[in-house]
């Protein structure tokens, strides 16, 4: 292998990581998706909310519960059930518009909520929210886990992925 085929190949790899991540992401409330039955205008909403439950309703399925279910997940589930009765060949395309936000706090200088973006991690979070104030610790950072039920907080680092629903507290370091 040639090193240009190598480099193209690194390339074409680096771009599908984006892809894989949007990929395995999973649904909960506050997301916004996009669902598209090619040829049914009916069927075809640019833009539903999951609700507090991560629920939607759909025509002639009523509700689809798609919390923890991928966008191909649900793509699927709609497509079985319209193939159940209603169309012969639905195809159905199911996309995230604007994901959930994760919450950020303490000794930033803009704390509050983002829309959260695959692959973001700690250190771009923290310029999304504006920067580190003059007294921000960036080893005293602290993470509650959206998708944690306890709402345990662990020790975060810099390079820690952020996950949506996640808040992230950036404490005063000690001078």
């Amino acid at each position: 292998m040639s090193i240009r085929q190598w480099l193209i190949a690194v390339v074409l790899m680096l771009c599908s990581v984006p892809a894989l991540a949007a990929a395995q992401y999973q649904l909960s409330s506050g997301d916004v998706i996009n669902i598209n039955v090619f040829g049914e205008a009916d069927l075809t909403f640019k833009e539903i909310r999951l609700n507090d439950a991560g629920t939607f309703s759909y025509p002639f399925i009523g509700e689809i519960n798609a919390k923890g279910l991928t966008p191909t997940q649900v793509e699927k589930l709609i497509t079985d059930k319209l193939k159940d009765g209603y169309l012969v060949a639905p195809r159905v395309s199911v996309s995230v518009l604007t994901y959930r936000q994760f919450y950020i706090s303490g000794e930033v200088k803009l704390p509050g909520g983002y829309p959260f973006q695959p692959g973001l991690t700690l250190d771009r979070a923290i310029a999304v929210a504006g920067g580190l104030t003059e007294r921000a610790s960036d080893k005293r950072i602290s993470i509650v886990r959206g998708s944690d039920p306890t709402r345990t907080s662990v020790k975060a680092s810099l390079n820690t992925l952020v996950e949506p629903g996640d808040t992230i507290n950036i404490e005063q370091g000690f001078f």
